[in-house]
């Protein structure tokens, strides 16, 4: 009779004698705790207004919090839809001189930028027919009220001018000063 057989399945009981209390302990030794929840956090609040209303002109429901509790009412704003945005004021860009450059941008739906000032005025009236056989639409940067919006559009009937802060634009393409047109191969004035 072979002693090493005999040996290997004894070798094998004494291993797992040795072995199994001290995983026992190891498992009985690591906290059991429930799922943890990560809770965002938040990078930069520039506070401003609820977007519910919005969501409630689109016919959605509201969403509800996990606890299934109903969120507290807040009141509506003053203003729906595009007042709601006025005034606009874009920090970064002001009325003055845009010196045309070449831009690489295959693609790019024509737009343009304009403020409710004397320049944007002018440059609009002059403009007008090219950015409507572009089917340029424009974002109007500063903006006090609605009545300033609707004077500029009654300058260039045809013309999609829309409120919009050009602060991020601005700031990813260089430009500090508007009234301006941007294509896919350039911008100018």
């Amino acid at each position: 009779m072979n002693t090493l057989a005999l040996r290997r399945p004894a070798a094998v009981l004494v291993l797992a004698a040795l072995c199994l209390p001290s995983a026992a302990v190891l498992a009985e030794s690591v906290p059991r705790s429930a799922p943890q929840r990560y809770t965002p956090i938040v990078v930069e609040d520039r506070g401003g207004i609820p977007a519910q209303p919005y969501y409630d002109d689109l016919g959605l429901p509201p969403q509800r919090p996990e606890g299934g509790l109903t969120p507290p009412a807040t009141p509506p704003p003053a203003h729906h839809g595009e007042a709601a945005l006025l005034p606009v004021r874009s920090t970064g860009l002001s009325p003055g001189a845009v010196d045309a450059r070449p831009l690489d941008a295959p693609g790019l739906t024509p737009f343009f930028l304009v403020g409710d000032d004397p320049r944007s005025r002018a440059w609009l009236r002059q403009r007008q027919d090219q950015l409507r056989s572009l089917r340029a639409a424009g974002l109007v940067v500063n903006v006090e009220s609605q009545q300033a919006l609707d004077a500029l559009r009654s300058l260039a009937p045809g013309l999609a001018l829309f409120p919009a802060s050009g602060d991020d634009l601005a700031r990813r393409l260089g430009l500090r000063h508007y009234p301006a047109l941007l294509t896919a191969t350039g911008i100018e004035q």
